[in-house]
């Protein structure tokens, strides 16, 4: 996290020295105004690119470790571990009963136990804490 944030420090840092170098230069009349707006326009679009890309995608590669410790006392299901992947990509309870094989009341139920075991009111909270505990990646 720290790395991260440190990064996200640094490409902010120098993203404001080469916006105020631009600026000197084109209030020097060194380049074209035209020339500027479609330098800082790029800036901008690489930028808005590469923070999307890094804030969008998840780094859970072969090094994620599944805490079994805290599966088993959680007294979580095998079952409630494949509802609580499915509710962890986002998606509704008939999309998680069609992907599972289950009815809808049974995926509300599964919820229900999950929600209850982690101590969770939300879909966003459950994940989270699953998150903190290392049951989902």
């Amino acid at each position: 996290m720290i790395r991260t944030i440190a990064t996200a420090a640094l490409v902010l840092a120098g993203g404001a020295f080469v916006l105020t170098w631009l600026e000197v230069q084109k209030a020097t009349r060194v380049i074209a105004p035209d020339v500027y707006v479609a330098i800082v326009a790029a800036l901008f679009a690489v930028g808005g690119i590469w923070l999307g890309w890094k804030t969008a995608t998840r780094r859970h590669g072969p090094d994620f470790i599944r805490n079994e410790a805290a599966v088993r006392s959680l007294g979580l299901t095998g079952q409630e571990m494949r509802v609580l992947a499915e509710l962890a990509s986002g998606r509704a309870n008939k999309d998680i009963a069609r992907a599972l094989g289950l009815s809808p009341n049974t995926v509300k139920t599964h919820l229900a136990h999950l929600f209850a075991k982690l101590e969770a009111g939300t879909r966003t909270e459950a994940v989270g804490r699953a998150r903190d505990l290392s049951l989902i990646p």
